[in-house]
């Protein structure tokens, strides 16, 4: 009877652990669902007048390094669980917190070269069943579904928004570096005009 009461006993607390953790992993996706509304409407704001595109990508890189924070919090929730009960399944199982992407920021430096198609996150979660495996099948978990849900597509449109950016910019610097190259060759006809026309009065 007493390793009954025990086997219950430990039961329940690892039942009260794992609620603690799913509550825990349910603020996570809640924190990383606000923040990358936040950013969105920013990086989208950036591609009309491409003012400053500095200061929002600095803004918007700041918000992707919260999230990738969040992230590595909701991960370590995720792989606690999982340790319990199995919630976690193979996509946060595969996270390594993101390798050099995290590191230190170094503007201009291209860390690596495209590779293989990046899989959709809707495909992704076709693919994998969702972001999470069920277990209490709640309330928590539908919405910790919906928000990483939500947070991969939003993602993933920052990043096409972007690359479009990315383009602009560089449609941008090739129309400066034509200005520049037409104001010197300007500035040469005009030295040399300046310097036959005072030859000309000098010689008059």
């Amino acid at each position: 009877m007493a390793d009954e009461a025990d086997m219950r006993n430990e039961l329940a607390d690892l039942q009260t652990r794992a609620d603690q953790i799913t509550d825990e992993s349910l603020e996570s996706t809640r924190r990383m669902l606000s923040l990358v509304e936040e950013v969105s409407p920013l990086h989208f704001t950036a591609l009309m007048p491409l003012s400053s595109p500095e200061q929002l990508d600095r803004r918007i890189e700041e918000g992707m390094d919260q999230i990738n924070k969040d992230m590595m919090d909701a991960e370590k929730n995720l792989n606690n669980l999982g340790q319990f009960c199995g919630l976690c399944s193979c996509p946060c199982n595969k996270f390594k917190g993101g390798g050099q992407t995290w590191g230190t920021n170094q503007d201009g430096v291209v860390n690596s070269q495209p590779g293989a198609r990046v899989v959709d996150e809707r495909e992704q979660m076709a693919i994998s069943g969702g972001f999470i495996r069920r277990v209490t099948d709640d309330a928590r978990e539908n919405e910790m579904d919906e928000n990483l849900e939500q947070v991969g597509g939003i993602i993933g449109n920052l990043r096409h928004m972007a690359l479009d950016m990315g383009q602009e910019i560089d449609t941008q610097n090739r129309q400066i570096e034509r200005i520049m190259e037409k104001a010197d060759s300007n500035k040469t006809r005009i030295d040399e005009a300046n310097q036959r026309a005072t030859k000309m009065l000098g010689s008059g």
